[in-house]
């Protein structure tokens, strides 16, 4: 169950960026578990992390790595997140790293080891290592949708999103991917994103689009209000084309700025599309906030109601649990007689109470689609912020309950 059709983009080849698949059967026999992204020399890396303090092995390693050497390879495994697993899983995900290394003829600080899956279990070393001839001799710049699949977990479907460029009359190509359905919340989520692009970007601005624009689109997610531990979003340049390096002073820096935010929203969106027993896709925007971090206050708590999420999920328009979530948000001195919240274009709320023009059968209309907006105008302020989020079915608590089996 998801919204939408979800169907992956013909993806375009970024040069200097290879991706091969393998079978470490972690969770299932068979299974397509194992990624390896093989980067050009001389290619750049930045990313954001969880903020969960419980944060998995590869998580360190990544971080420590991304501060030492030039990366060379990411690895991917699903089935197992390494969390919760202490120093052992240090040492099994630096053994992953090293094997990697050696088959590759790169030092070990040049890979960069990324895991998601159930907590709390040892990594099945073993099985990777055993795994990993065969994923590296599968690197191809095609296979974009490949890997798409093979970072799956709780997942239905496989999420991409490309686009194509031109920088200086030199064509850039944009591709990635994510994978996440559920421990979604901001400061990342059980979920992972990888973005890559043939553009030559100065190593400042680099880091500085990776938080910029994963702030934006992956920070402002959620499905169910849990903070993972495995969470990561890189955004790779291998800088294989042939124009000019990228700047904070170039002038083409924002266009490619613009052309990357679409591809991150792309798939983060894609994430909240496939949450775990999802059948709406929910835009949750508030305006004429006082700050930032009212509008956001105000737009989770909605997002994280589960009257407010059950709602959605039986297409009943029930207003008062939208305006109790935005009480309840902790604004100081919120005007009630002067806030406005409105369920598509159907205002539900004015002059502190139900809007005069409302009707059920209006209401109703709205929620029946599987695309909602809910807007709330607080009146205070000049700041807008959106974040995204889906309803709650019968389905979630069923994949969640069975997890583990």
């Amino acid at each position: 169950m998801a919204v939408g059709p979800g169907t992956l983009p013909t993806f375009f080849p970024v040069a200097g960026v290879r991706l091969g698949i393998g079978s470490a059967g972690i969770k299932k026999p068979g299974r397509k578990d194992l990624v390896v992204i093989e980067l050009a020399p001389g290619s750049r890396v930045a990313g954001i992390f969880t903020r969960n303090q419980f944060c998995a092995a590869p998580v360190h390693i990544t971080r420590r790595h991304l501060a030492s050497d030039a990366p060379r390879y990411l690895l991917i495994n699903t089935g197992n997140a390494n969390a919760g697993t202490g120093e052992q899983g240090m040492k099994d995900a630096q053994a992953c790293c090293q094997a990697l290394a050696d088959q590759a003829g790169v030092p070990a600080g040049a890979i960069l080891p990324f895991s998601t899956g159930v907590i709390g279990e040892p990594l099945p070393v073993d099985k990777i290592i055993t795994a990993l001839p065969h994923a590296l001799q599968d690197v191809s710049e095609s296979h974009w949708a490949e890997a798409a699949s093979g970072i799956m977990t709780t997942d239905t479907r496989p999420k991409g999103a490309t686009r194509q460029i031109e920088v200086d009359g030199h064509k850039v190509s944009i591709s990635g991917i994510s994978k996440g359905a559920g421990m979604i919340r901001p400061n990342m989520a059980t979920m992972l994103g990888f973005i890559a692009t043939d553009a030559k970007i100065a190593p400042d601005v680099l880091a500085s689009l990776a938080s910029e624009l994963g702030e934006s689109s992956f920070n402002r997610i959620t499905i169910d209000g849990d903070t993972s531990t495995n969470d990561a979003c890189m955004l790779i340049a291998s800088g294989r084309y042939d124009g000019p390096e990228i700047t904070a002073d170039s002038p083409y820096l924002p266009e490619l700025k613009s052309v990357l935010r679409e591809v991150f929203l792309e798939l983060a969106h894609a994430i909240v599309r496939d949450g775990e027993g999802a059948t709406k896709f929910v835009t949750i925007e508030v305006s004429r906030a006082g700050s930032v971090q009212e509008a956001l206050d105000v737009a989770y708590t909605v997002a994280h109601s589960p009257l407010v999420k059950t709602a959605l999920f039986a297409s009943d328009p029930n207003w008062g649990r939208i305006l109790a979530a935005v009480g309840r948000a902790g604004i100081e001195r919120l005007d009630l007689g002067a806030l406005e919240i409105w369920l598509g274009d159907v205002c539900l709320v004015r002059n502190g109470g139900r809007a005069e023009d409302y009707s059920e059968s209006r209401g109703k209309a709205v929620m029946a689609g599987e695309e909602i907006t809910i807007h709330i105008d607080l009146k205070r302020g000049e700041v807008m912020e959106r974040v995204w989020t889906c309803d709650f079915s019968h389905d979630y608590v069923t994949i969640n309950a069975e997890y583990r089996t």
